[in-house]
């Protein structure tokens, strides 16, 4: 192994495709379907990459991963810088204990980095959500190194960027879709990627897709 790989290597930045090792332990998403794709579901600790637009349903998707950290654990969720305030009904019928709900907004995208790095060495955290703050390799693998002293995982929500690959557990881009979501698997620790798939949401939201159902009645002649 060359000078330049061994150095990757140490640090963690080099993946080997035929090892079992690099697997994580996966947790639920709710989907069958994602978690085929994903086998098993999420990873229970370390960073999870989500590139999205904002808005799109991304926190519906995450809604049963997070509830089930949440319940085991009986840990904190914890989201930092939130683009909105989070809907409570929503939050409460996805089974999310609020008391055990914290919802960070800092200045600045310094102090977001340092609440989120502080959130999970502490060990209290079973899960934290950080919306659209800029992240350089170092940092990542900074944060990684956070997550796995205390046992968490964190969730990178970011624009769509052609930049360069962090050292992540999972990678994924989200694309809005009349039924759902539109979903790409970038990058799995211990896995390959996937190509897009349409991950059908209609079941678990109804209430939110009213044109696809509209779309299935019969047609009324004009006139």
């Amino acid at each position: 192994m060359s000078a330049l790989l061994q150095q990757l290597a140490r640090r963690q930045l080099l993946w080997h495709g035929n090892s079992q090792q690099a697997a994580y332990q996966a947790v639920s998403s709710g989907y069958p379907q994602l978690d085929q794709q994903l086998a098993g579901g999420f990873p229970s600790t370390g960073l999870i990459d989500i590139q999205t637009n904002t808005g799109i349903g991304e926190l519906r998707l995450l809604l049963p991963y997070l509830q089930q950290q949440q319940q085991h654990s009986g840990r904190l969720l914890v989201f930092i810088s939130p683009p909105a305030q989070p809907c409570a009904d929503m939050l409460v019928t996805a089974g999310i204990v609020l008391s055990q709900l914290v919802i960070i907004t800092p200045k600045t995208a310094k102090e977001a980095l340092w609440a989120a790095e502080q959130c999970l060495q502490s060990g209290c955290c079973a899960s934290v959500l950080m919306w659209q703050v800029p992240l350089k390799l170092a940092l990542a693998r900074r944060l990684q190194l956070a997550a796995e002293q205390g046992g968490a995982s964190l969730v990178l929500l970011r624009r769509p960027a052609a930049s360069l690959s962090l050292p992540v557990n999972l990678s994924l881009e989200l694309t809005p879709h009349q039924h759902g979501l539109q979903l790409s698997v970038h990058k799995r620790k211990g896995g390959w990627p996937a190509a897009a798939f349409l991950l059908d949401m209609q079941q678990h939201w109804p209430a939110l897709y009213p044109a696809a159902d509209s779309a299935a009645l019969p047609q009324r002649k004009a006139g």
